[in-house]
């Protein structure tokens, strides 16, 4: 337990070679075996997937959706209507440059 008098001890020494619960055992960047306390449920530590996955249920998943949805321009209907009017933006532009050269040639502009 940290109190106002040990908090400065570190987590060296809190969960130290003889801490008496469950560590985290996965092996480390280093080679080494991860000497974090684990999460009851997982058996890992934060780091090495002992975290939370996400939401499970269905209703979980559609509000988490629903809270990342910011605006809606990278939907599919979107990008095929944004696609579409790029592509008639083209042919306009292509059509001017060959009025343009034509009125070029007659000696008009």
């Amino acid at each position: 337990m940290i109190t106002k008098d040990n908090s400065g001890i570190g987590i060296r020494t809190r969960f130290g070679p003889d801490w008496p619960g469950k560590r985290c055992g996965e092996k480390t960047r280093a080679g080494g075996i991860c000497p974090k306390p684990a999460y009851k449920d997982s058996g890992r530590c934060h780091n090495h997937g002992g975290a939370s996955t996400g939401p499970k249920t269905k209703e979980g998943r559609q509000r988490v959706s629903e809270a990342h949805l910011k605006h809606g321009h990278f939907t599919k209907d979107k990008k095929l209507a944004r696609a579409e009017g790029a592509a008639t933006e083209r042919k306009l532009r292509a059509r001017r440059k060959l009025i343009e050269n034509e009125l070029r040639s007659v000696g008009v502009i």
